[in-house]
């Protein structure tokens, strides 16, 4: 039997407020246990909770950029449930007035776009933390992050495959960084997905049975979480069995999900609205307030630089991966002919992220500087530079070992050598010493031509213009 996959994913996005969402407790993260737990994160009795107005202006900060209804009027509703880290007994969220309604996300798999709408997005207040592991035979509370705002953002289930879920993830978190309402650290618990997979014959209609799996927090268990419950689903049914509604935990180290406990259709939080907040207003004037601060979107520095500057979905989506990347390639565009821009990515792509990558480094924090890397642009655009070389000076100032570009050629002798006479010698040299490659392209094999012309730029210690060595060995060859 052929099996659809369906995928519905929440996300709790952990807002980057200086304060607790109703009192003024420190968020900061890493503090020892409760010391930023004050008496309204402890529920102790008088205590009042105050709505943190950036936390609001975060949540239509992201209403306003995935084309949503941002709610003039939304409640605030406790959800009550028993737990230990939850001091209060409920929890303040939203739950029938919401403060985002629908919207969308533009996502990329394999280069082919797909959109993911929006069923909601809601503030609420996170929960404490349970410690299980550092006390023997008893379990520690925490409530350093009891009162955290959330935003809490619930797509349809529409996405058919875990690497669209991931793509869909990531679009997310480039979304809410990039905009700034969230760090998206994902080891700290800032940015966290609840996957609910099902799945059905294919052509069915009616959903299967899902199972959320709770609490990934990197894109790579994300995918292998949703891969590994598929099977499990789809092996279960044709097995005889059924598949029960649940939530599940997946185990990175087995590379499996677990039963963590059963859930059913109406769970019964009880909710009902608040009666120590009134209702969040979002007046016409805050809007437009909000809207004129909201910096240019990914999406649409994506179409300006595909319309304007040639590039392609995938470079422009690359580039817009996240706001510093961006900023960065702007800066350094900005200092180069725009006919270079595809040259700028191509570095940006390639080396510049290579070395960010094995430093675990970000674009503002990078030792090479947008003028530092413009300069070599330009040394690669008027021949002073080949690819070979040019990777030798950005080497050496990003490592510090020259600041000048210029200056670096200079000292190392990198200058590329375009005399059409000194190739030539170099070119005879190298066919002198190598009849056997010689031989080998006359008698039709092209990759003799590219051993030749390895053996020339060696020649030449990668110094030598290698569009000047193609042209030259050729019609050298061509003569033999």
């Amino acid at each position: 039997m052929s099996w659809e996959v369906v995928i519905g994913i929440e996300t709790h996005v952990q807002l980057k407020t200086n304060s607790k969402i109703f009192s003024g407790a420190s968020t900061q993260f890493g503090a020892p246990p409760n010391q930023h737990a004050c008496a309204v994160d402890l529920a102790l009795p008088g205590v009042l909770p105050v709505m943190n107005q950036h936390a609001l202006a975060c949540a239509v900060q992201f209403g306003l950029a995935v084309g949503a209804t941002v709610s003039p009027v939304s409640v605030f509703a406790r959800k009550n449930y028993f737990y230990p880290d939850l001091p209060k007994g409920y929890q303040i969220s939203q739950m029938d007035q919401p403060i985002v309604q629908g919207g969308q996300l533009h996502c990329l798999v394999n280069n082919q776009p797909f959109t993911v709408h929006l069923t909601r997005a809601h503030l609420e207040e996170d929960a404490g933390k349970s410690l299980h592991e550092d006390f023997a035979g008893m379990s520690g509370i925490d409530l350093n992050r009891a009162g955290t705002p959330l935003l809490e953002i619930v797509t349809e289930p529409e996405m058919r495959s875990a690497e669209q879920a991931v793509a869909y993830a990531k679009a997310l978190h480039s979304l809410v960084t990039w905009l700034g309402i969230c760090d998206g650290n994902m080891q700290e618990g800032s940015f966290r997905c609840d996957a609910n997979v099902s799945v059905r014959p294919q052509g069915q209609a009616k959903l299967g049975t899902r199972c959320e799996i709770k609490n990934l927090n990197s894109f790579k268990f994300l995918q292998q979480a949703i891969q590994y419950e598929v099977q499990r689903q789809i092996e279960l049914i044709e097995e005889g069995g059924q598949v029960v509604q649940e939530t599940r935990l997946y185990d990175p180290d087995r590379g499996e999900t677990r039963s963590m406990r059963s859930k059913e259709d109406a769970h019964d939080y009880r909710y009902f609205p608040d009666p120590d907040l009134p209702p969040l207003v979002v007046s016409a004037e805050l809007l437009q307030q909000i809207q004129q601060q909201m910096p240019e979107l990914p999406a649409q520095k994506q179409q300006r630089y595909i319309n304007h500057l040639g590039l392609s979905a995938y470079d422009a989506d690359a580039l817009t991966a996240s706001r510093e990347m961006a900023e960065y390639f702007e800066a350094t565009l900005a200092l180069v002919e725009v006919t270079q821009a595809k040259v700028l990515t191509n570095w940006l792509l390639g080396e510049f992220s290579s070395y960010l990558n094995q430093h675990n480094s970000q674009p503002s924090a990078a030792p090479l500087k947008p003028n530092q890397l413009a300069r070599l642009i330009h040394r690669i655009a008027d021949g002073t530079l080949n690819n070979k070389t040019a990777k030798i000076v950005f080497a050496a100032l990003w490592q510090g070992q020259a600041s000048d570009v210029d200056v670096c050629i200079q000292t190392q002798g990198l200058e590329q050598i375009s005399d059409t006479n000194a190739i030539q010698r170099m070119i005879d040299q190298v066919l002198a010493a190598n009849p056997g490659p010689v031989q080998e392209f006359k008698a039709g094999k092209e990759k003799a031509f590219n051993s030749l012309v390895g053996q020339i730029m060696k020649a030449a210690k990668g110094k030598a213009n290698p569009a000047q060595v193609n042209e030259l060995l050729r019609a050298r060859l061509d003569g033999y």
